[in-house]
């Protein structure tokens, strides 16, 4: 007998609409936490720009600034060129190490308590409780007809997201430019079209991600939760629910009678508030999952549970698989926080920050860069001399302008001449920088005609010497002829 295509088929669609996360109010230990942790984070976002920090009267006083527009980022005492890239790269690989040792310790702790996404996607929840109230409340709204006292609070609710947002948009644009100044500018309708711009794309992925996405971020978007199932292991603390503790589950009056008769009852009594209060809308009695984000208030919500029925807290707890496992076997639990893959983390992260720190107190406030010029090679002048142009590119760090004393060597009986640096009574040529520039400084290098060079290309050395701090920057290049 030949089977249709519809007897195939008939298990369901094959796209089902994810059903809306209501997450209810609970609070603990770990909501405690979170709150701190929450506050902390928005405090120095929002803050961090009107610091500010006294760097001589020719820098920004602006603590934390990345001046796009001079190709500067300051960061309090720390100044960094676009030269000094490498920065940035040692700060993403230490920022990547930090996760993974966290993860390797307590799993996805960075998503339940400071990602940005969880951060902005609980203030949101906060003004949406505060204005539609709790999870009951907020499922009988949805359900209820159009009604004025729901237009009001919805449009009261989106009203203040919509200004949330902003804020979180146009601080960020405060991090590229002076923010007293931009701040003024942008509420007087002076600020460049770019600031605009900018904090507009910011205001509605703020809008959107934390206040309609939410955990969809988290389930569907944020690469983390893959790449952290394949780094995690047996022995990372998870929040987890004690099966062996709470099955079967049944309630407190059936668990009673089942205890009596000498028949086993698990401490679970099938609440549901573990599902309740979750941002995700995990069912952490299933076990791990992708969505469950670590952030413990399953643990509060079951807690106070717990205490109500008088049974012990911590039915669901940050354990390890290994933990789990050896409770099966009646073996007593052992929390490893310390092994080899914690070991590593924490040498490479010590490892890379030391070698940051070393580079950072001990780089040069000035720089010198040389650049050949190619057409042509060389020239032979009419005394029968050979000469070599360069692009000779001076940089002073300081806060205070400086001087360059510039020389060469490796060919004897060689001159130096430019139209920009000024010439000095020995040879040599004097570089005035301002302070926090850079100057490019056309070179010219000539023998005298009676210099005889024994190869094509020949190699010289210039050498810019800091009068103010000593500092000696030597740059290798090669001297042509024919």
């Amino acid at each position: 007998m030949s089977v249709g295509a519809e007897e195939i088929y008939d298990d369901g669609p094959l796209y089902q609409a994810a059903k809306k996360v209501y997450p209810q109010r609970v609070w603990g230990t770990y909501r405690q936490l979170k709150w701190i942790v929450l506050w902390i984070a928005l405090g120095v976002y929002y803050v961090l720009p009107f610091i500010r920090w006294s760097r001589g009267p020719n820098l920004p006083d602006q603590a934390v600034l990345a001046d796009v527009a001079h190709s500067r980022f300051y960061f309090f005492s720390v100044q960094l060129w676009p030269q000094e890239v490498y920065y940035f790269t040692g700060l993403l690989i230490l920022a990547a190490l930090i996760l993974f040792l966290s993860n390797a310790l307590f799993g996805r702790v960075w998503c339940g308590y400071a990602c940005p996404q969880t951060v902005w996607t609980d203030l949101f929840l906060f003004v949406e409780r505060r204005i539609e109230g709790d999870r009951r409340e907020r499922i009988r709204l949805d359900a209820e007809p159009w009604t004025a006292e729901k237009i009001v609070k919805r449009v009261s609710k989106h009203a203040i997201w919509l200004l949330i947002a902003l804020a979180t948009g146009g601080a960020a644009m405060l991090y590229f430019v002076d923010a007293p100044t931009l701040l003024k500018q942008f509420f007087t309708l002076k600020a460049p079209p770019v600031a605009y711009i900018w904090a507009g794309i910011l205001t509605f992925t703020t809008y959107a991600l934390a206040g309609h996405m939410r955990e969809q971020v988290c389930v569907y978007m944020c690469p983390w939760p893959r790449i952290q199932a394949a780094l995690t292991d047996t022995d990372a603390l998870n929040v987890t629910y004690e099966v062996d503790r709470g099955e079967p589950r049944m309630s407190v009056k059936d668990a009673a009678r089942h205890r009596a008769r000498g028949e086993p009852a698990g401490d679970c009594v099938d609440c549901l508030q573990c599902v309740a209060v979750c941002p995700t809308g995990v069912d952490i009695r299933k076990g791990p999952q992708l969505g469950c984000i670590n952030c413990g208030l399953c643990i509060d919500a079951c807690d106070a549970v717990m205490e109500k029925i008088k049974r012990p807290t911590r039915l669901i707890a940050y354990d390890t698989d290994e933990n789990r496992e050896r409770r099966a076997k009646g073996e007593p639990n052992v929390y490893r926080l310390i092994r080899p893959r914690t070991i590593l983390y924490a040498v490479l992260i010590a490892v890379v920050g030391a070698i940051m720190l070393y580079v950072l107190t001990t780089r040069s406030s000035s720089h010198l860069s040389v650049l050949h010029v190619r057409a042509p090679l060389f020239t032979q002048t009419a005394e029968g001399g050979v000469r070599n142009g360069y692009t000779l590119r001076f940089s002073n760090k300081l806060a205070d302008p400086t001087d360059f004393t510039l020389e060469v060597d490796g060919v004897p009986g060689i001159a130096l001449t430019s139209v920009v640096a000024k010439p000095l009574p020995d040879g040599r040529l004097g570089v005035h920088l301002d302070p926090d520039s850079t100057l490019e400084v056309p070179v010219y290098v000539t023998t005298g005609p009676q210099v005889n060079l024994k190869a094509t290309s020949t190699p010289i050395t210039f050498t810019a010497v800091d009068r103010k701090t000593g500092e000696r920057n030597v740059v290798a290049d090669h001297f042509f002829g024919p």
